[in-house]
């Protein structure tokens, strides 16, 4: 497959800041919903989902959870330092395992006001917990690749109980807001289960256990996957070729179940969010390479699905290699990290159907619509905003099939 010429410019739009949704809706599933099908729009509500989604869809949904990855720090002189939580470094960069670390661990984060910290320096804070207080330390110990190192004097507790008591919540920077109280419970959707994310997989947050419900009992199956969305999915593209842009790397977890799942009900697999989409698609890549002989890691690179072959497996061939793979390993889960970049030329292997928010323009997130929709992305993007629909995290939500 050659790679096509992107202009980023063909993927831009005027969004006007008061389109944009700085507070969810008081009902999660009170959003509105624009349908495409087959070039016809439709507007209803979310929780029209229900009847819109086919009896034998396989519904597949991200489980991650957002942790409050933003940390606040006050220097005796009184400066402000905060740390965001990028990626983990030691003593392991699998974020599930390094959540329960009970003794120091190291990221690499963004630091605000960082001149005002200087080199080896260890800030404290000091936390409620349980009706005591724990003292947190960071130092700074690597300026140039952001490298902090967190400590904190109660072996008893888990680095993740640190940060659900100490942080706030990394809302978008483009909500230009302070985190509230309500912010804890909806940036963050009703079946997130494990911890590691910095943003929120916004299209499950529309979802409520009375809609889940309500799927179950018309037949509708459900899988989860696990991706841990990165700070990188605010990233916009500043390159003048789309293509040299630095796309993130985020961590995935898929069990066997989901494999086996996805195995069974190929064609009619609609997923929650451009996340899932993400996962599902590497895994795909990932049988890939397994049948090229290509080594046992999963890892995806950006444009490794563009590379020229003479031909390409089926998704079953695919989806089998990797249960074959995980069965004589051994493994109840795959784990790895995928930096998939999708735009338009790609043709998706797994997925049929996308629910979804409407996103920044100029943005990855926007380019996959565009595949999805092809020019229809101009005039599904139009009609939202001629009928006032909401955008972004907090936004409204959309049903797109593709062709």
């Amino acid at each position: 497959m050659q790679i096509p010429a992107i202009d980023l410019r063909d993927y831009e739009y005027t969004l006007p800041e008061e389109k944009i949704a700085k507070f969810p809706l008081e009902k999660r599933d009170a959003s509105k919903l624009l349908h495409y099908k087959d070039g016809q729009i439709s507007h209803l509500n979310f929780s029209n989902i229900v009847d819109l989604l086919p009896s034998d869809t396989l519904l597949v949904y991200n489980d991650t959870k957002v942790i409050p990855a933003r940390l606040i720090f006050q220097r005796e002189t009184g400066a402000r330092i905060e740390i965001f939580l990028l990626q983990p470094i030691s003593p392991t960069t699998v974020i599930s395992e390094i959540m329960l670390a009970k003794h120091p661990v190291i990221w690499e984060t963004m630091i605000g006001n960082s001149k005002k910290w200087k080199d080896g320096e260890i800030l404290k804070g000091q936390i409620p917990f349980q009706g005591s207080a724990i003292n947190l330390f960071a130092k700074l110990i690597d300026r140039e690749s952001r490298r902090v190192e967190f400590s904190w004097d109660n072996a008893d507790i888990a680095f993740v109980d640190v940060v659900e008591a100490s942080g706030e919540v990394p809302l978008p920077p483009y909500l230009n807001r302070k985190p509230i109280d309500e912010d804890k419970s909806r940036y963050q959707t009703v079946y997130s289960v494990r911890e590691g994310a910095v943003a929120a997989p916004t299209a499950g947050l529309h979802f409520t256990p009375e809609i889940l419900e309500k799927l179950r009992e018309k037949g509708i199956k459900e899988a989860q996957v696990t991706l841990h969305v990165s700070a990188g999915t605010f990233q916009p593209i500043k390159a003048s070729q789309v293509t040299e842009h630095p796309m993130h790397s985020e961590q995935i977890h898929v069990n066997r179940e989901t494999i086996e799942k996805i195995l069974l009900n190929l064609g009619n697999v609609v997923t929650v969010g451009t996340t899932s989409v993400r996962t599902l698609e590497t895994l795909y890549w990932y049988g890939v390479k397994l049948l090229e002989g290509k080594g046992d890691e999963l890892k995806i690179e950006k444009l490794f699905p563009y590379e020229n072959r003479e031909s390409l497996p089926s998704a079953q061939k695919a989806y089998e290699a990797i249960l074959v793979f995980m069965k004589e390993k051994g493994m109840q889960t795959i784990m790895g990290t995928t930096e998939i970049f999708i735009f338009p030329g790609y043709e998706f292997k797994i997925v049929k159907g996308l629910i979804t928010n409407f996103h920044q323009p100029g943005s990855t997130l926007v380019l996959l619509i565009a595949t999805i929709l092809g020019e229809d992305w101009k005039r599904v993007y139009g009609e939202a905003l001629a009928n006032e629909y909401r955008f972004l995290s907090y936004g409204d939500s959309s049903l797109l099939w593709i062709a």
